[in-house]
């Protein structure tokens, strides 16, 4: 039976992870436990668990040191959850790996318990405690990393609780870390407050503050091109680029989540974190090594060069219909689009701007950045109006490189056509499986690197640029253009990019090549 004294007594002779111990290089021998706060919603059973899967299967995680469990209010058996979850790993998995499934479920035992009380926590700790001592792990090297796949606003009584009742000893290489997912707040004071709540609890080493969007491959891509390329080096700077695009668009709705999104909207949801993070690692100067620290330090330095947002280089939109959700208030203000230009106030971007775009309900569904280059001196084949050369990186759907260029025309005649140098990774890179974000990260969480994930001062620096504009937002102005459901968006976003100097190329369309 679990009680207030087993947990009290266990934790009389622990420590607290200590900023050197997580620095230390030690073996990492103990044996793992990752607890999933949250097991029964549906980040969890779509992304948490699918990504420990898929880690299991390719021999990241091993049987004979790792323990799975999930916690929740829900009162389920481990069977049930284990059922619930089973749909989601075996989703476009070959059925050769029916056994793999099996063999990973058994991992999984499930605990109910409130996130505010002590009981569930104290049954939860014995629970892992016992899975420790089962595998016999010496004392002090045990690891247990916690996920958080909860709302913000539990943040703290879990963290807590964890605290309270869950914590272990670090003197033989064994840690204590908990990862949380976005959003972190709302604006600059909710953000530092719930940063200054986790902080009391646990040190920043500790911390792993989680976007995905950093675990995406041609987001990890981003600093191998910039700093391994030479002839990237002299061109990326305002002498030779005209502009930066970093887009997300989606071409469905709220589908289902009007009431979430409508206390978010789409700043929140994806330009303030998403985005926000694809720009520092594209306007970032060369850190001095590939240590977390200094990879962080570089980002802060940019989020700290942005200049205030100016009121007339932001477009907000509404798809007409959003409101017909019965979760969305009639009279929401929530912008379901938004175009807005950031500038860098250094000597690297001066005059640059990086345009954010993002939009639910568009003609297109794409993740990308797109950086212009200016236009070429002494146009001598008159071919300026094709357009101008770009740098595409898409992200998402498919994962693709290319670099768009003028070439001649084949043929007898001396003409020019646009046409690409073109890295598409499905035919590339044939058989090779890119792994999902949350895979990346979770194993990231596990060897304690944290390049990835956003820290403190990144994170108050991003809230410092967009508070301003969201407590406008909020307070009913700006008003959201409509725009119509399958549109590129507002028309007044289009004007905004030429007034922001990009020119689009008319006649040309990327094609990926077929395998």
């Amino acid at each position: 039976m679990a009680s207030a004294g087993w947990c009290i007594e266990k934790r009389s002779v622990l420590r607290n992870d200590s900023f050197s111990r997580e620095t230390q290089t030690v073996p990492e021998t103990g044996c793992l436990s990752i607890i999933v706060l949250g097991a029964s919603g549906d980040l969890a059973k779509k992304k948490t668990f699918p990504a420990l899967f898929n880690l299991y299967r390719q021999g990241f995680l091993q049987s004979n040191e790792v323990h799975i469990f999930g916690y929740a209010r829900t009162k389920i058996s481990d069977e049930e959850l284990r059922n619930r979850i089973r749909g989601y790993l075996i989703q476009g998995t070959p059925s050769e790996h029916s056994e793999d499934v099996s063999k990973f479920l058994q991992l999984i035992k499930y605990v109910s318990g409130s996130y505010d009380t002590e009981e569930g926590f104290q049954l939860l700790d014995k629970k892992i405690f016992e899975h420790e001592q089962s595998r016999n792990s010496v004392e002090g090297s045990s690891r247990r990393l916690f996920y958080l796949a909860l709302p913000p606003s539990v943040y703290p009584p879990v963290c807590k609780m964890i605290k309270n009742c869950c914590m272990n000893k670090s003197d033989l290489g064994g840690w204590t870390r908990i990862v949380v997912e976005k959003p972190f707040g709302k604006d600059l004071d909710s953000a530092e407050k719930l940063s200054a709540q986790i902080g009391e609890l646990f040190d920043e080493p500790q911390i792993y503050r989680i976007d995905h969007y950093l675990g995406k491959e041609l987001v990890q891509n981003l600093l191998v091109l910039r700093f391994a390329n030479r002839f990237f080096l002299p061109l990326w700077n305002r002498d030779n680029i005209d502009n930066v695009q970093i887009v997300f668009r989606e071409d469905f709705g709220t589908e289902g989540r009007g009431g979430y999104f409508d206390e978010y909207g789409i700043i929140r949801d994806i330009i303030q974190n998403h985005l926000l993070q694809v720009l520092c690692l594209v306007a970032m100067e060369k850190p001095v090594s590939l240590k977390p620290e200094h990879i962080r330090d570089e980002k802060v330095k940019v989020l700290q060069s942005v200049i205030p947002i100016k009121d007339e280089e932001v477009v907000l939109g509404q798809y007409e219909g959003y409101t017909d959700d019965p979760t969305v208030p009639d009279n929401s203000n929530t912008p379901t689009f938004a175009t807005m230009i950031l500038r860098i106030h250094n000597e690297r971007w001066e005059g640059v701007p990086f345009i954010l775009k993002a939009g639910k309900a568009l003609n297109s569904r794409k993740a990308e950045i797109r950086v212009q280059f200016k236009d070429v001196p002494g146009d001598i084949f008159k071919c300026q109006k094709q357009g101008r050369n770009e740098f595409v990186i898409r992200l998402q759907p498919p994962e693709a490189i290319y670099m768009k260029l003028t070439v001649k025309q084949p043929g007898l005649e001396m003409s020019t056509v646009q046409s690409e140098l073109d890295l598409s990774y499905r035919q590339r890179y044939q058989g090779v499986t890119i792994p999902e974000a949350y895979e990346r990260l979770i194993l990231d969480t596990i060897k304690g690197d944290q390049q990835h994930f956003v820290r403190r001062d990144e994170l108050k620096a991003a809230w410092e640029i967009f508070t301003p504009v969201l407590h406008k937002i909020d307070d009913g102005e700006p008003k959201p253009k409509p725009y119509k459901p399958g549109s590129r968006g507002p028309v007044e976003a289009d004007q905004l990019l030429e007034k922001a100097g990009y020119v689009q190329t008319h006649g040309y369309i990327w094609i990926p090549p077929t395998l």
